[in-house]
């Protein structure tokens, strides 16, 4: 259960473009984890973006190539509305 929560948990950080919440996981997946389920998951170590590099190491490097590059812009754009 662990191994797949982490892998749901995962796939749900990579494809999410909002708030990330455990009721919003729980809602995706239409209760069948429930919010708790992932609180008490997530609570039971300290999770960093070392542990998920080792989690999904494998599949970035299974599918790694030399002519290409992933960019991760993080960069946020103020409103014009924004205080």
């Amino acid at each position: 259960m662990d191994k797949n929560l982490l892998e749901l948990y995962n796939d749900y950080l990579f494809s999410s473009f909002g708030a990330i919440t455990a009721t919003g996981l729980s809602a995706l997946l239409e209760g069948a984890i429930s919010h708790d389920q992932v609180t008490r998951f997530l609570s039971r170590r300290d999770y960093n973006a070392k542990t998920l590099w080792q989690h999904i190491k494998p599949m970035v490097r299974a599918i790694q190539k030399d002519d290409g590059v992933l960019i991760i812009d993080d960069t946020i754009q103020e409103k014009p509305l924004t205080l």
